[in-house]
This record gives C-alpha cells, sequence and structure tokens, in this order.
C-alpha cells in the first residue's frame, strides 16, 4: 500500500524528485572527493614540507566543500518542496473521498479515526518521503563509494568493513523489528485519545450535568497512558539504536588505527592513507545508519499508509449516476415503492417495503416510536442511504438516477440533530445559498420564528456562531437550521424531528408560517408529539420498520392501534401535567 501511495501522489512531482536525485549525487561525490585529498595532503604536502602544495589542496577542498554545502541546500529545498506538496495532495485525496461517503462509511470507520488518519497518519508517509528525499538517495552512493575507495587506499584493512557493516545491519534490523508493533498499536490508541476528545469537548454540558469530570478524567488518563506507554516501549528501541551504531563505529576505528598503526609503522601504508581509510570508515558506517534510520521511520509510515489506503480505497455506498438524470419533470412529488434499507451484515433490514407518495403542497408525517426507522426512511431522500430494496423517486425518477446536485437543489433537509458551523448566523443562513441577500434571510428567520432572537443579539446577523452552535440554546439553533432550509428555498422540506426543542406556542407559529409561506411545496415531517402533525394532509405510521398505518389523524384513531396508542400515551401526559 505504501509504494501504491508514494506511486500515486509523487508522480506530478518528477522534475522535482530529479532535482533531489541531482544534487544529492553531487554531494555524495563531493563527501567522496574530500577524504582523499585529505589524505593527499597529508602524504605530499605535511610529510614533505611543501606549504604551496597543502595552500593548494586546501584551497580545493574549500571549494569542494562549498559546493557540497550549495547542493545539500538544493536537495533539502527540492525535497521540502516534494514532501510539501506530496502531503496537501494526499490529504486533499482523503478529504475528497470522505465527502463522498454515505453515513454508513463515515459510521465505519469513526469520525475520531477519520481525523487521525487525514493528519497523524499523513505527516507519517510525508515524513518518510522528506527522509528519502534528504538521506535515501546519498546513503548508497556513501557507503558503495566508500567501500570502493576505502578498498582502494588500502585493501588489507577492508576486513573491518567487511565485519562492521553487518554487525551493525544484523544489531538494527532485530532492533526494528520490535519496533513494528509499538507503532500500530501507537496509531489505534492516537485514534482512541481522539474518540475519548472528541466525546468529552462535544458532551461536555452532560459531563457537567451528571457531574461525571472525575469519571471522564479517568478514561482519558487510561486512554493517554495506554499511548505514553507504547510511546515508551517504541522509544526504548529507539534510544537503543544510535548508542549501538555508535558502538560499532567507535569499534571500528579503534580496529583501522590499531592495524593501521602496525601497517603505518611497518611502511606498508602512509599516514595520509590511514587517515581517508579511517574517513572513508565513518562515511560508510554514517550512511548505513542513514540508512537504519529510514527503516525506523519506515514501518510507521508503512502502519500509516495501510490506514490511509483503507480509506482511499473504500467504494462509497451511495455512487453517482453513470448516466444521470438532469431534468426533473414535476415539481417536488415523492414516491416510496417498497423501499428497504439494510446494512452490511444485519440480521434484520431497518426498512421492510415502504410505499407511500408525498405530493406538493401536502404535509406528510411519520410518526413511531423510538428505533421505528423514521430518521434512516427519510435519509433516504437525499441519498444519505441507498435503499437496498425497492425504490425512491423524486418526481417521477428514482433519486439514484438523478444528477446528485440536481436532487440536493430540490431538498432541503433539517436534521434531528440541527449543526451549525463556526462562523456568523448570516454564513449559517447562507450555507444552502451563498448569493441570498439580507433580507431573504430576515424573512427565513421571521418564518422560523428566528428572528426576534437574532435581532436582541448585539452584532445581529453578525452575531458569531460556535463550532457546532453550542453558543445558542437547542431551540435557537433548530430554528437557525430550519431558516437555513428555507433560504434555500427547495420544493421538497424533509424536517426529521426538527421541532423537538420548540415550545409549543412557537411550534404552531412556526407551522402555520410554513403553511402561509411555502404551503406550495412537500413537507415531510417526522415527528414525536402527536400535536405537531394532527393537521398532516397524511400521517405514516411505522413500526419495527414496517408501516403499520397510513392516513389522517381522524382515520388513524380509529384503523391503527398503534397511533391510538401513541395518542393515548401523549394525552394522558398532557392531562397528568
Amino acid at each position: 500500500m505504501l509504494r501504491k501511495i508514494l506511486t500515486r501522489f509523487l508522480r506530478p512531482y518528477w522534475l522535482l524528485l530529479l532535482g533531489v536525485v541531482v544534487f544529492q549525487v553531487l554531494q555524495s561525490i563531493a563527501s567522496l572527493l574530500l577524504p582523499n585529498i585529505n589524505g593527499d595532503i597529508i602524504n605530499n604536502g605535511v610529510a614533505k614540507g611543501d606549504a604551496g602544495y597543502i595552500l593548494g589542496r586546501g584551497l580545493l577542498m574549500l571549494l569542494i566543500t562549498l559546493g557540497q554545502a550549495a547542493c545539500s541546500i538544493m536537495a533539502v529545498y527540492f525535497g521540502a518542496r516534494t514532501a510539501m506538496s506530496f502531503g496537501r495532495d494526499l490529504r486533499g485525496a482523503i478529504f475528497h473521498r470522505v465527502g463522498e461517503f454515505s453515513e454508513r462509511e463515515v459510521a465505519k470507520f469513526g469520525a475520531p479515526s477519520l481525523i487521525t488518519r487525514t493528519t497523524n497518519d499523513v505527516q507519517q508517509v510525508q515524513m518518510l518521503v522528506l527522509m528519502t528525499c534528504t538521506l535515501l538517495v546519498s546513503a548508497p552512493i556513501l557507503s558503495i563509494g566508500g567501500i570502493i575507495a576505502a578498498v582502494n587506499e588500502d585493501a588489507t584493512l577492508s576486513w573491518i568493513i567487511v565485519v562492521a557493516v553487518p554487525a551493525l545491519l544484523i544489531g538494527v534490523g532485530l532492533i526494528i523489528t520490535r519496533m513494528v508493533p509499538q507503532f500500530r498499536k501507537m496509531q489505534k490508541r492516537i485514534d482512541a485519545v481522539n474518540r475519548v476528545l472528541r466525546e468529552q469537548l462535544t458532551g461536555i454540558r452532560v459531563v457537567r450535568a451528571f457531574v461525571r469530570e472525575p469519571v471522564e478524567v479517568a478514561r482519558f488518563d487510561d486512554a493517554n497512558a495506554a499511548v505514553t506507554e507504547t510511546a515508551l516501549k517504541a522509544g526504548r528501541l529507539f534510544a537503543l539504536m544510535f548508542p549501538f551504531v555508535m558502538l560499532v563505529l567507535n569499534l571500528s576505528s579503534v580496529a583501522v588505527l590499531w592495524f593501521g598503526a602496525v601497517r603505518v609503522d611497518d611502511g606498508d601504508l602512509e599516514v595520509g592513507s590511514l587517515t581517508a581509510f579511517l574517513l572513508y570508515l565513518a562515511q560508510i558506517l554514517m550512511a548505513v545508519m542513514m540508512a537504519t534510520f529510514m527503516a525506523v521511520i519506515l514501518p510507521r509510515a508503512s502502519v500509516s499508509a495501510d490506514r490511509i489506503g483503507e480509506v482511499l480505497e473504500t467504494e462509497p455506498s451511495v455512487r453517482p449516476p453513470q448516466a444521470p438524470v438532469t431534468t426533473l419533470r414535476m415539481h417536488g412529488q415523492v414516491e416510496l415503492r417498497a423501499a428497504g434499507f439494510s446494512y452490511p451484515g444485519a440480521d434484520q433490514p431497518v426498512l421492510h417495503a415502504i410505499s407511500f407518495t408525498a405530493r406538493p403542497g401536502t404535509v406528510t408525517a411519520i410518526i413511531g416510536s423510538t428505533g421505528s426507522g423514521k430518521s434512516t426512511l427519510v435519509n433516504l431522500l437525499p441519498r444519505l442511504f441507498d435503499a437496498t430494496a425497492g425504490e425512491v423517486l423524486v418526481d417521477g425518477e428514482d433519486v439514484r438516477d438523478i444528477e446528485p446536485d440536481l436532487l440536493w437543489s430540490r431538498i432541503g433537509l433539517i436534521p434531528q440533530k440541527a449543526y451549525l458551523f463556526s462562523g456568523t448566523v448570516a454564513s449559517n443562513l447562507r450555507y444552502g445559498n451563498p448569493d441570498a441577500t439580507d433580507d431573504e434571510l430576515w424573512e427565513a428567520l421571521e418564518i422560523a420564528q428566528g428572528a426576534e432572537f437574532v435581532r436582541a443579539m448585539p452584532e445581529q446577523l453578525q452575531a458569531p456562531i460556535a463550532q457546532g452552535g453550542t453558543n445558542v440554546s437547542g431551540g435557537q439553533r433548530q430554528r437557525i437550521a430550519i431558516a437555513r432550509a428555507l433560504v434555500k428555498r427547495p420544493e421538497i422540506y424533509v424536517f426529521d424531528d426538527s421541532f423537538s426543542a420548540l415550545d409549543t406556542a412557537t411550534d404552531a407559529r412556526l407551522r402555520a408560517a410554513l403553511d402561509r409561506e411555502v404551503g406550495d411545496a412537500t413537507r415531510i415531517v417526522v415527528a414525536q408529539r402527536v400535536s405537531t402533525i394532527l393537521d398532516a394532509d397524511q400521517i405514516v405510521v411505522l413500526e419495527h420498520g414496517r408501516i403499520v398505518g397510513i392516513g389522517t389523524h381522524d382515520e388513524l384513531l380509529h384503523s391503527s392501534e398503534e397511533y391510538a396508542e401513541i395518542v393515548a400515551s401523549q394525552l394522558s401526559i398532557e392531562e397528568a401535567a
């Protein structure tokens, strides 16, 4: 998966990668030249006392060093540009794929995990790209070139390299194999921390209302401790790596000096050549160390790439049509023909053979006990889910065949949990229609019974709204959400229990305003309170995902036992109050 992601997202930046390779090669060649020149200065300059030779070769070393520094800067620049562009494109691809997901796929991964995969996991792969650009090209050149140059200086001492390099690779390999499982655990435990933190921040009111702060602190501490424990295990293994590398390097250097001194004393090796061999040995081992550093990053990046690949390769269950319908003949008629829905692997469908028609200018209410499938049913209209059986038609066309933008332009959905975005009242209202004027916003607020409290705010339409609308009450949040749909002026309104936070008087005024202002539209209302749907043109009663009654309020009182029980239970509560 890692190779697939790198190939796909690095392909547009092959010119930058070529620049990285060119400058890394030049930098590596310069590094290989310097020890040889240094040894030459010792052998032919210092030993003979030739100051001019020393000065000339020293100047050459200075120029090569300056060129090496320039190449290093350019290589890092191109590498950073490549890595940052790669990360941007990868995050964008994940975001766009998640944007295509239906609620089924979002629930499968979970919001905290999707956030981690878009941020932390991308960062791990991005770091691999950066390190690859800055280290991986030069490491093999320095190691292979260093071995050749060292053998050229003195073949007899080369046995030290033959011993040192495999010892280094074996030791580091053992450490890395123990680190990989820890990295896999770490990413999952980061997901857990994000999940707990997100739950606590989102549900802070509930936490405080039930005085559960100590419990939630303990939950977070447990999740945090799990991440810390895994990070410490990986860190301890990582901490062994550099001391081991330095041990091999120092022992190898001691061996070179020990055995090289004997050869110098015997006259078989010059001091300059011994110095150059020692420098080449250091380069070889440092190159191997750089490669092992890559090997440390690679396992975690591989784990992250697998998690990213799961998102990118998950096909949305709601797919755009191959030959979409781009025009609709009618104006807001909704029809369900034996529609059903079931989750993959579920024992029982959520909805069974749902059939009814909602026509323009009418109100269709849906009522039923908790878990009867009301929200799932209305989510089939805008294709938040796709029906797994039967058909869902809008204006005579199956919603799966309609061009998505055209379908969504016909439907205004006010979800069960009204969600507002960080910004202002105006920015939230213009979410469905960016070109709406202030007058249109106020008109929508008047219909939604929200103009009064918005006018009471100091900034009115420019009043700030916190993420999720947490700085306004539940009823205010619902009215802004209703106004947002009204600004869009769709032909079909779907109210998914959108009046639940409103008092009875506000509910009645809002329904009267809707009758007056959008009476020609198709309105589908999911409700818990019977008083909200008494005047509906038809009421659909759901029980365990099946229609057990359909008709007006008066008809259902006599024909549907389930509806009569709902009415009786609510009336008894009201009378008791």
